[in-house]
């Protein structure tokens, strides 16, 4: 079972209520949509999104005593506008997004984010459309392979990956996560022999990020949460690495400036040493709050 990240502390800010209309829009296994769904009924209702239809499920089956209260929803949560339009909803009372990639996804070998795993590169979450890791890794150019490793992977070694990326690929194609991560961990191992991260993390990150849009997708989706709030309502946003945190910590810093939201939380919330223990997974974990306090019309 899919273990959720900050589950009390997000539902604490989310400050739910009987009858309370809620957006999960990042599903995933179904664990804060299961705690949303037990404080907002009876009368409540909770719109989940996700991406991935494996991930729906999973959750479709976790909520399954909560038959009726719930709708659930394919599709990428940059679209919450279109989807929320669908679903005749007219405002929100909370919105959650749980950035992370879920346990399962991880342990699945096959959908390729596992460096520890040897599976065909792929990192989609939608696997029924769009680019693979493996097109990036095999058809990129060195020059964008090191932008993207930089960018979205903040490896300081991305020339020297991309490169060794180009070498290795033009002896073969490189099909695997594992032969992947070995040439990723050839190119600058030595460099990451003091850190207790695997050497090809960055790069995998960065694609997986690549390929997903996931950070354009995070802003589409903030930019139309916030403007779906009822006064008052809240957001609660839970990122796990850097570039995530700083697109959630400078969109709410600027819709406070223009008298749209407050801030609730200063500084984000971290796991307890606890749940890091418990969850290891959750160690980078932030969670940032923020309150609707005007009516855009």
């Amino acid at each position: 079972m899919h273990q959720s990240v900050l589950l009390d502390k997000a539902i604490s800010y989310l400050n739910l209520q009987r009858d309370a209309v809620v957006v999960d829009a990042t599903v995933g296994g179904g664990g804060h949509s299961e705690e949303i769904l037990k404080k907002i009924l009876p009368g409540g209702r909770l719109i989940g999104i996700d991406a991935d239809p494996e991930a729906l499920a999973i959750a479709r089956e976790r909520l399954k005593n909560f038959s009726g209260s719930f709708t659930l929803v394919n599709d990428n949560f940059r679209n919450i506008d279109r989807i929320l339009k669908v679903q005749n909803i007219k405002s929100v009372d909370a919105v959650l997004l749980d950035i992370g990639i879920s346990s399962y996804q991880l342990d699945d070998a096959s959908r390729g984010f596992s460096i520890m795993s040897d599976a065909s590169l792929d990192m989609r979450m939608d696997r029924s459309s769009g680019i693979t890791a493996y097109d990036v890794v095999n058809k990129y150019k060195e020059d964008k392979l090191s932008e993207i490793i930089e960018k979205f992977g903040e490896e300081r070694f991305h020339n020297r990956v991309a490169r060794f990326i180009k070498d290795a690929r033009e002896r073969k194609r490189i099909e695997t996560t594992g032969e992947l991560a070995g040439i990723v961990k050839r190119a600058v191992g030595y460099k990451y022999r003091n850190l207790k991260i695997h050497p090809a993390t960055r790069t995998f990150q960065a694609i997986r990020i690549f390929v997903n849009d996931e950070l354009g997708a995070l802003e589409e989706a903030l930019k139309s949460a916030i403007f779906w709030l009822k006064p008052g309502g809240r957001i609660v946003v839970i990122s796990f690495h850097s570039l995530e945190d700083r697109i959630v910590k400078n969109m709410f810093k600027g819709y406070a400036k223009l008298g749209v939201l407050k801030i609730i939380t200063k500084k984000p919330l971290i796991p307890e040493r606890e749940e890091i223990v418990n969850n290891p997974r959750s160690r980078s974990a932030k969670l940032r709050v923020a309150e609707r306090i005007e009516q855009v019309s």
